[in-house]
């Protein structure tokens, strides 16, 4: 495999290792979210025996990598069948899809070539709280005021409860299924300015 850059990749050796690969494809704007969990899964897998090592890769920016290594095939497969990895797959979901798997036996060479680069970047930060803020004011508000111009004055004789659950049941779909995304997608450089920082330093470099 040629990943393009390794954020992070811990080392073992052992006379017969089996290093597998599983390639993900993230939906654009959550390569953060699969950043978190890829490092969640491998922490899962480091307390099963046999665990060498891993690390979290990314080849362009849709196509990613979660890399393991363990010191026997029975090992490996110890842990793929595990309930704890199948666990770990399904949350995945909402922002990634597998895309292929491979498993190499005895390799040492990609981890001894990736370990010989300079020290990878650390995990960009989550954004600031007023800038998070900033991006839900925006989604919630143009819904709120529409709602209140146009629907609630044909609704004054409902009873409030009523009234008010409305409101947050159409406030709330539009802003989960509709505003937020395409806001985190518009201001996904906004708010993550390392992660872009990062890709740029990336492209430059493969230019």
């Amino acid at each position: 495999m040629n990943a393009r850059y390794a954020l992070s990749v811990l080392d073992g050796v052992t006379r017969n290792p089996v290093t597998v690969t599983v390639a993900y494809h993230v939906i654009p704007g959550r390569e953060t979210d699969f950043h978190s969990w890829g490092w969640a899964v491998l922490r899962a897998s480091s307390r099963e025996p046999g665990f060498l090592g891993g690390g979290v890769l990314a080849d362009g920016e849709a196509e990613w990598h979660v890399v393991y290594r363990f010191d026997s095939e029975g090992s490996a497969l110890a842990w793929e069948d595990s309930t704890i990895r199948a666990q770990w797959a399904t949350r995945a979901d909402p922002f990634a899809r597998e895309t292929g798997r491979r498993s190499v036996r005895g390799s040492k060479s990609w981890f001894d070539a990736q370990t010989g680069q300079p020290k990878p970047p650390a995990a960009p930060p989550p954004p600031a709280k007023w800038k998070l803020w900033f991006v839900n004011m925006s989604a919630v508000f143009p819904p709120v005021l529409l709602f209140n111009l146009l629907v609630i004055p044909y609704l004054g004789g409902l009873n409030p409860l009523i009234r008010t659950l409305l409101l947050c049941l159409c406030v709330t779909a539009l802003v989960t299924w509709i505003l937020m995304p395409r806001l985190q997608r518009f201001f996904k450089k906004w708010l993550y300015p390392p992660l872009q920082a990062l890709r740029g330093r990336h492209k430059r470099r493969t230019a």
